[in-house]
C-alpha cells in the first residue's frame, strides 16, 4: 500500500478525465488554483496552516510510473496518444503558500499553485487530502497548548487515528502546533518528534504483585521511570510508590513520574499529590490521560488540579468535534483570465491573490485584507514564494523552527481568538482592486450565460 501513497492515482478519477479532454482540446495555458477553507466552524475561531512539506514533497516526486500508465491502459478509459503523454509527466508550476504554522481565517488562500492546467488540476485532490487533514488536527492541537499554559502535552493518538497515515500525521501536526513529544515510535523516526511511553495495564495485570511490576519496570529504565497506578486501586498505588521510591533511591533510581488514567482526575489527582508529598515525594510528576481534549484541560486547570502533563489521543487526532474543514481547491485564474464559481452558497472571489495582514504596535493581529497578488496594500503578505519552475525556492524550515513560528502566531492573537468559546469573527477585509476585478467578472458571466441561452435557443428554433 504505501506505493499507493505515492502514486499519481493517489486522485478522484475525475482529474484525469479532466486532463484527457483538455489534452483532446489542446487546453495547457497557465492556470491558477487557490486552496482555501470557505467558513471555519463555530467551534473554531482560527486555523492554523499545516501540511505544506508534504504538499512539496508530493509535487515535487509527481510520476505516472510503469504500474501507474499499466492501469491506465488496462482501465479502457484512456486514449493511447493521451496515455504515453503521461510518461514524462512533471510538476513545473509555482507554488506560494502561508508557511506551516500561520494563523489564518475563512476565504483566505493558504496555498497558491500556478501552473500549465493540466498539471494544477491533476494535483487537486491530494493537496486538499494533505493540507485539509494536517491543518484541521493542528488546529485542535493549538487550542489544546493554549488551553494548557504551558503544561507537558503529548500525543496518544495513534491507535484510534484513522489509519497509519493519519497516526504519523497527526504527531507532525500537533507537535507543530505546541505538543511536546508524540508516543508514536515512527513519528520519532520519521520527523524528529520527541517520543514517550510509560506502561500498560497489561504491564501490571500480567504480573501477581503491582509492587513486583513497578520495582522491575523502574529497574528496566533506570533514568525515564513513568508508573501507571489506576490499574486496580489508585490510592494504594500511589503508596506503593512512595515506598519504592525510597528502596529506589538507594539505588539511583528516581521515578520521574505516575500516570492516571481514569476516574475523576481531578480529586484523584489531588489524593494522589496528597499522598506523594507526604511521603517526601514531591518531585515525582502527575500525568494525566484518558479521553481529554481542551475543554478537559480548562476545567481540570481551572480547578487547580495538580496535573504536571497531559497525554491527547482521540478527541485531537480525529477533531472529534469539528471533524472536517469546509474547503476547497478552486481555479481563480486561466489564460491570463479571472475566473471563479458562482453556484449557489459556493460563490468566490476571482484572480491570483494575496493576504496581507496588519498588527499593532505590540504585534497583535489586527486585521488582514484580501487582495489581487500585485497589489500594493499595508500589512505583511502572508503567501510567500516555495516552489518556481516546478523546484524549491530554498529550502525548507525544520520542524521545530516551524514550531517555534506557530507559538510565536498563537501568541500574536488578539485576546478574545485564544478563548475557547465563540468569539467576534475575524473576518479579511477585500481590497478595491479585488473588488472591482469581481464586479466586472460577474457581469461578464452574466452576460456570457446570457448569450449562451441566446445561442442555445437560437439552434433549437
Amino acid at each position: 500500500m504505501s506505493h499507493y501513497t505515492q502514486s499519481a492515482l493517489l486522485t478522484d478519477l475525475y482529474e484525469i478525465t479532466m486532463m484527457q479532454a483538455y489534452f483532446s482540446e489542446g487546453m495547457n495555458d497557465r492556470a491558477v488554483f487557490e486552496f482555501f477553507v470557505r467558513k471555519l466552524s463555530p467551534a473554531r475561531n482560527f486555523l492554523l496552516a499545516a501540511g505544506l512539506e508534504q504538499v512539496v514533497e508530493y509535487l515535487s516526486g509527481l510520476r505516472f510510473d510503469q504500474d501507474d500508465i499499466a492501469w491506465l491502459r488496462a482501465c479502457g478509459l484512456f486514449d493511447p496518444g493521451f496515455i504515453e503523454s503521461l510518461r514524462d509527466f512533471r510538476f513545473t508550476g509555482d507554488v506560494d503558500a502561508m508557511p506551516e504554522g500561520t494563523v489564518f481565517f475563512e476565504n483566505e488562500p493558504v496555498l497558491r499553485i500556478s501552473a500549465p492546467l493540466r498539471e494544477a488540476q491533476l494535483v487537486e485532490s491530494r493537496i486538499i487530502n494533505l493540507l485539509h487533514f494536517q491543518t484541521l488536527i493542528a488546529s485542535r492541537a493549538a487550542r489544546c497548548v493554549i488551553a494548557a499554559g504551558g503544561r507537558q502535552l503529548i500525543d496518544f493518538g495513534l491507535r484510534r487515528a484513522h489509519g497509519a497515515e493519519a497516526g504519523l500525521l497527526s504527531a507532525r501536526a500537533s507537535h507543530l502546533a505546541g505538543f511536546d513529544g508524540t508516543a508514536t515510535a515512527a513519528a520519532a523516526t520519521l520527523f524528529g518528534i520527541p517520543v514517550f511511553g510509560t506502561m500498560a495495564h497489561s504491564y501490571i495485570e500480567a504480573h501477581d504483585y503491582e509492587t513486583d511490576a513497578y520495582c522491575r519496570f523502574a529497574h528496566a529504565f533506570p533514568k525515564r521511570t513513568t508508573l501507571l497506578i489506576d490499574t486496580y486501586d489508585t490510592e494504594a498505588a500511589a503508596r506503593q510508590v512512595v515506598r519504592l521510591a525510597r528502596s529506589l533511591r538507594a539505588q539511583a533510581i528516581a521515578i520521574s513520574a505516575v500516570r492516571i488514567d481514569s476516574g475523576d482526575l481531578d480529586a484523584v489527582s489531588r489524593r494522589v499529590r496528597a499522598i506523594l508529598d507526604e511521603g517526601d515525594c514531591g518531585d515525582i510528576r502527575i500525568f494525566a490521560s484518558g479521553n481529554l481534549d481542551e475543554y478537559a484541560l480548562q476545567d481540570l486547570i481551572g480547578k487547580g488540579a495538580p496535573i504536571d502533563g497531559f497525554g491527547i489521543g482521540t478527541r485531537m487526532n480525529t477533531s472529534s468535534d469539528a471533524p472536517y474543514l469546509d474547503c476547497a481547491y478552486k481555479l481563480m485564474e486561466y489564460a491570463g483570465q479571472p475566473r471563479c464559481k458562482h453556484s449557489m452558497g459556493k460563490v468566490n472571489l476571482p484572480g491570483s491573490k494575496q493576504v496581507y495582514r496588519r498588527r499593532d504596535g505590540n504585534g497583535v493581529m489586527v486585521g488582514d485584507m484580501l487582495a489581487l497578488h500585485d497589489e500594493r496594500i499595508e500589512g505583511d503578505p502572508l503567501l510567500k514564494p516555495v516552489m518556481r519552475d516546478g523546484a524549491l525556492v530554498a529550502a525548507p524550515p525544520g520542524l521545530q523552527d516551524i514550531r517555534r513560528y506557530a507559538g510565536s502566531q498563537l501568541a500574536g492573537m488578539p485576546a478574545g481568538l485564544r478563548m475557547l468559546g465563540p468569539a467576534q469573527a475575524y473576518v479579511p477585509s477585500v481590497s478595491p482592486g479585488l473588488l472591482d476585478m469581481a464586479r466586472k467578472l460577474d457581469a461578464w458571466l452574466r452576460a456570457q450565460s446570457a448569450n449562451d441561452r441566446a445561442r442555445w435557443e437560437g439552434e433549437a428554433v
